[in-house]
């Protein structure tokens, strides 16, 4: 079967890794260059955990994601993962780090609770009057997805797919599984697989009633001297507590230490605008982290970088087919973490024309 691939970030490069490990013919296009800096896939690192809130059915699923990264692994003959730990730590009753914690307690996954004067004494760089408990999760941490995306892309040439870069896809029949591209020559295929991420709106307008685009940015930041070497040996922070669903990832061979936070998206429209970050942006994301760190003002931003991501309103993955073509959209701020499993599972519901399987399996649904 001949399948064309729409957008190559990790659901795209994943699903194409699938398709041709089961014999088919792909072809892989992409607006940028692989990996794309500007895509929802981009950036250096990117958390994975067990620890997920009251979405339960997503912490069941983590168990085939890590399966599926160890089988990627196998492929690519080295692991692009520093499995570091993933820490939470909640201010308050009820905060996120805190329903995440309760997560793991039903999903009988065991951790680590240590006290405040415990945790910053292993992490010097927590204030420990600004935060009531701590939790360490060992089984997760980072995933370097720069460095995926370019063994992938590599694994994907050497078994013959078709892969254009820096092409960009003009529009789309779902029906005939064709597209045109911008040297205005078609594309054609039996099957189609739109896995553009924020740029999917742009070819299927209609699903503006499902997906919405939001624009957010990460910091890279320098710790003061004193708390490199803390840094150096620190977990992923899934949560920093309190109401601005900080995150962190820690200092990893050769790429610094990220901030995130989801208090900090804003809706978008156009995914290729505002990918500069403005005056000020990483010093708002930094803030955001005291508490629970101290001496945050000590803490100097390096570098930011804009993300745009695709979102459904219950921050679920979503599918669709139309025809001849499968739209996937694995993100909603959490679809990394999944990226092998999905193009997996989008290579199942190819074969075997399941969809109901894979929209349930996309949304978590155990029933």
């Amino acid at each position: 079967m001949r399948v064309t691939i729409v957008g190559a970030g990790i659901a795209g490069l994943s699903t194409a890794w699938s398709l041709a490990k089961l014999g088919h013919d792909i072809t892989l296009i992409e607006q940028g260059s692989i990996p794309n800096p500007l895509a929802a896939s981009g950036d250096r690192t990117r958390m994975i955990r067990r620890a997920y809130g009251d979405a339960d059915g997503y912490a069941r699923t983590m168990a085939e994601a890590f399966d599926s990264w160890d089988l990627l692994w196998n492929d690519l003959g080295v692991s692009h993962y520093a499995n570091c730990g993933v820490l939470g730590i909640s201010q308050f009753a009820g905060d996120d780090a805190e329903q995440f914690r309760a997560g793991l307690d039903r999903m009988q996954f065991e951790y680590e609770q240590l006290a405040p004067q415990d945790a910053a004494q292993r992490y010097p760089f927590l204030d420990p009057t600004t935060f009531r408990y701590a939790y360490l999760d060992q089984d997760g941490g980072a995933l370097f997805s720069e460095r995926i995306a370019r063994d992938m892309k590599a694994w994907l040439k050497m078994r013959g797919a078709d892969i254009r870069t820096h092409t960009k896809v003009l529009s789309v029949d779902p029906h005939t599984a064709c597209v045109r591209i911008d040297d205005d020559s078609i594309v054609r295929a039996d099957r189609l697989v739109i896995t553009a991420g924020a740029w999917t709106l742009q070819l299927f307008p209609a699903l503006a009633e499902t997906l919405m685009t939001f624009r957010n940015v990460v910091a890279y930041v320098e710790p003061p001297a004193d708390l490199e070497d803390a840094w150096a040996n620190a977990p992923a922070i899934v949560d920093i507590g309190g109401s601005s669903g900080g995150y962190a990832l820690p200092p990893l061979d050769g790429i610094g230490l990220k901030f995130g936070a989801g208090i900090h998206k804003v809706h978008a429209l156009d995914p290729d605008a505002d990918r500069i970050a403005t005056h000020g942006e990483g010093n708002s994301v930094r803030r955001l982290f005291a508490p629970p760190f101290s001496r945050i003002g000590d803490y100097t931003v390096s570098e930011v970088k804009s993300c745009m991501y695709t979102f459904t309103a219950d921050s679920r993955f979503f599918s669709k087919r139309i025809g001849n073509t499968l739209v996937v959209s694995a993100c909603s701020g959490h679809g990394y973490k999944f990226g092998a499993a999905i193009g997996r599972r989008v290579a199942q519901a190819l074969d075997t024309d399941d969809d109901v399987m894979l929209a349930r399996w996309l949304r978590a649904e155990t029933a």
